[in-house]
């Protein structure tokens, strides 16, 4: 495995790996050991206890974040009839049917996510080949099967972000970027922690949420004091 170059090893300077670092103390840290030369997105690494194999075990879910992800969300709608013009008034980028599903057969993805009226899974259900190798086939456990298009159309714009745990037992979320106010971090922060702990699933046992790790695109990993994070959601 290559040595880290330079910049990652002078930001890592910056970072104390035997210390569990507060959620304000965090953010202040994750801007500064931002060194790439573009805005970075600061992703958040939560180790669970859980065994993803035992259906029992899986955590996903979805929050929208109260300052988003500072990404521009593109957003792609199957839906016909008044749902799709109801797709059309709530901002998304693209809207269609048959005709969308030929599109994206044909080979286009320029887009990040896919909202779909039940009514027309029948066919999107052809493109899952596809959307389900690059994590954009509509889920109804991720909420983007739905009838309600407008409001999720709003969320996902304003912010909504998808947690899943891998088989490893982690969940790899970006809360935002490293241009954001540290406080901003902080909140998206906590509202993303008490919701992966509002997910805990039945078959959890022992401790849960075991450990948190946050870190700008391509820099040191920080670590965070998970009951801390916890207190901030339980006081707000």
């Amino acid at each position: 495995m290559p040595d880290h170059g330079k910049k990652y090893q002078e930001a890592a300077k910056l970072v104390d790996h035997s210390k569990l670092y507060s959620p304000e103390e965090g953010a202040e840290l994750v801007r500064k050991t931002s060194y790439v030369g573009f805005d970075a997105s600061v992703e958040a690494h939560l180790r669970l206890g859980v065994d993803p194999r035992h259906a029992d075990q899986m955590v996903r879910g979805t929050v929208v974040l109260p300052h988003g992800t500072g990404k521009v969300v593109r957003v792609v709608v199957f839906a016909q009839g008044e749902k799709g013009l109801e797709a059309l008034r709530a901002g998304a980028d693209e809207v269609g049917a048959e005709d969308l599903v030929k599109k994206i057969e044909a080979g286009w993805t320029d887009f990040d996510v896919a909202l779909a009226a039940p009514d027309v899974m029948g066919m999107v259900g052809r493109l899952g080949r596809i959307l389900g190798r690059k994590g954009l086939m509509p889920n109804p456990k991720s909420g983007t099967i739905t009838f309600d298009l407008e409001r999720a159309i709003k969320e996902v714009k304003a912010g909504r972000v998808e947690f899943k745990v891998d088989k490893g037992g982690i969940i790899h979320v970006p809360f935002g970027k490293a241009s954001f106010e540290a406080q901003q971090l902080v909140d998206n922060m906590v509202t993303l922690l008490d919701a992966i702990n509002r997910a805990r699933p039945t078959g959890a046992k022992g401790q849960y949420l075991r450990t948190l790790t946050i870190t700008p695109t391509m820099g040191p990993g920080i670590r965070i004091d998970i009951p801390a994070v916890l207190a901030i959601a339980a006081a707000s």
